[in-house]
């Protein structure tokens, strides 16, 4: 290996098990390219779009295929090779491959193919234990595909065969860039790409923890880790001071759990900002519905629900090392959702944090009233400029925006495009909704409070539902609107064991487990991506 290799860290201070489990991942190690014959004992994966990879010359990549393939052999592959279509053509065994993107990329997708390479890699590759990727793609592509490499390699597992040997599990990626033709990345371009991806990969291992390794307790276990990382002092208001506190939203949530619901701060204020932007995340450890109990199908997945958290902590922690320069907060609004004796009923009221009080109509929709106290908070002491909640919050963002795309609810234009555009940049989409609250407020009139967190599902339930958010946050209604730019972000869960599920009613396939942390990465390449 060259002198710009980046390896991820596993992480400092975690827990006896979570080191093991680590150690037991694959190692990532980003490079410029690989010494000749490195790659000689390892598996190897080619991959690009068939045009681009059309365009090596065999010198391009004589390094990584000799001894095991020719010139000969590699030139016969690139005319197999389907154009229309990913395909993948075997050039020596199962160990050495190179393999096709699709080329078709409309205007609401990505150009790097994001989704289409975490799939392949972790078909061809998930298995090796120790293997070497060469992607070839456009330099504005390479941020991208470093995070969709990273979710193909995700670090938690309970599988009993997986190695206890981290030196048996090394994954090396290079980046061969089509255009500017073969300009190699820089070793802070490196750096940034492994930071991305250990942030991708923190998300993902707190999302695919159950809930009996990941209740709030453990989840601020990584929130002191990163704290402790980055030289921050956490700001963690739990259980009932929660509630002396006027935190009425986080606690009615999580009072019924054993596992004390929590509020966790960090902050990153650097002496030149000139701006405050507070990312918000939804840590609901486990969402059983509360008395208004989920189904049996409907349970399992459930410890997903604290993914907008998960996403939010990963994507503070890569932006802050990263060098960002505003003022930025992670605020983790963290609670267990279950039922008990203490647990919220339907028909309670609760006063939030913004001082307005709410009428539980479902408890089921909790998200809203977490979101609710975080934002406020984020407004009222942090003074924050632009807010950003993160959240699974409706099962009606499947209906409105798709498998592959988060939904996102703005009341400021130009960050509904900044953030459309990084989406695109980062492989993580996202669409915007409507936005018209004042369309909708008068369907959240309660007779015995403020607002109420819930109305009866209709056929305007995917307009008016995430208007819902902004309700309770501060005095927005009309002719009041919410004083800063605010973003709700909805990612997409059905095929993500990382990230984004709400109320989907059936566990995601393996193969198909760690898809995104959507919006940690969007977040970033809005960011801190590379220039």
């Amino acid at each position: 290996m060259r002198e710009a290799d980046f390896r991820l860290p596993a992480g400092n201070r975690a827990s006896a098990a979570v080191r093991a489990e680590i150690m037991a991942a694959a190692e990532l190690l980003f490079c410029r390219r690989s010494s000749p014959g490195e790659t000689a004992e390892r598996a190897l994966l080619i991959v690009g779009q068939s045009a681009h990879l059309r365009s090596l010359s065999w010198e391009d990549v004589r390094d990584v295929l000799l001894p095991r393939v020719d010139e000969q052999t590699w030139r016969r592959a690139l005319r197999c090779l389907q154009a229309d279509r990913t395909d993948v053509c075997p050039l020596w065994l199962n160990m050495v491959t190179v393999a096709a993107l699709p080329p078709a990329v409309s205007r609401h997708n990505t150009p790097s193919s994001a989704h289409a390479l975490a799939r392949l890699v972790e078909t061809r590759l998930g298995a090796q234990h120790s293997a070497h990727i060469m992607v070839v793609c456009e330099k504005s592509s390479v941020f991208a595909s470093a995070c969709a490499v990273a979710r193909a390699f995700p670090l938690f597992s309970r599988k009993s065969e997986r190695s206890s040997s981290r030196e048996d599990r090394r994954v090396t990626v290079e980046f061969f860039c089509v255009e500017p033709r073969g300009e190699r990345l820089s070793n802070s371009a490196l750096e940034c790409l492994s930071r991305a991806a250990q942030s991708v990969r923190l998300a993902a291992r707190i999302v695919d923890s159950p809930c009996s390794d990941m209740d709030t307790e453990r989840f601020l276990q990584e929130v002191r880790a990163v704290a402790a990382e980055l030289r921050i002092s956490p700001v963690i208001i739990r259980g009932e001071e929660l509630r002396k506190k006027g935190f009425g939203g986080i606690y009615g949530v999580g009072k019924g759990a054993t596992s004390r619901p929590a509020l966790a701060v960090l902050s990153h204020t650097p002496p030149a900002a000139t701006q405050t932007i507070a990312w918000v995340g939804k840590g609901v450890v486990y969402d059983t519905g509360g008395l208004i109990l989920k189904g049996k199908t409907q349970l399992p997945g459930m410890k997903r629900d604290c993914a907008g958290a998960a996403a939010v902590l990963g994507a503070f922690s890569a932006a802050v090392k990263q060098g960002f320069k505003e003022n930025l907060h992670a605020i983790l609004c963290l609670a267990e959702n279950c039922t008990g004796p203490r647990a919220t009923r339907p028909d309670d009221i609760h006063r939030l944090y913004s001082g307005k009080t709410v009428e539980i109509r479902n408890t089921d929709a909790e998200g809203r009233l977490l979101l609710a106290d975080g934002a406020a908070y984020a407004l009222r002491d942090l003074k924050a400029d632009v807010i950003l909640d993160m959240a699974t919050l409706t099962g009606a963002q499947g209906v409105a925006t798709g498998r592959y795309h988060g939904a996102l609810l703005t009341n400021d234009e130009d960050w509904e495009k900044a953030c459309v555009a990084a989406g695109r940049s980062s492989g993580d989409l996202v669409q915007p909704l409507v936005y018209t609250p004042e369309l909708h407020f008068s369907e959240f009139s309660s007779a015995m409070a403020d607002v109420k967190n819930f109305v009866s599902v209709t056929f305007t339930a995917v307009a008016r539902g995430p208007s819902r958010a902004p309700l309770a946050f501060t005095d927005s209604t009309p002719p009041h609107p919410f004083p800063s730019p605010l973003l709700v972000c909805m990612p997409n869960g059905l095929f993500s064991e990382e990230l984004l599920l709400t109320h989907c009613s059936s566990p995601a396939k393996r193969s198909e487990s760690h898809g995104t942390v959507c919006m940690c990465v969007c977040l970033l390449c809005h960011g801190a991506g590379p220039q």
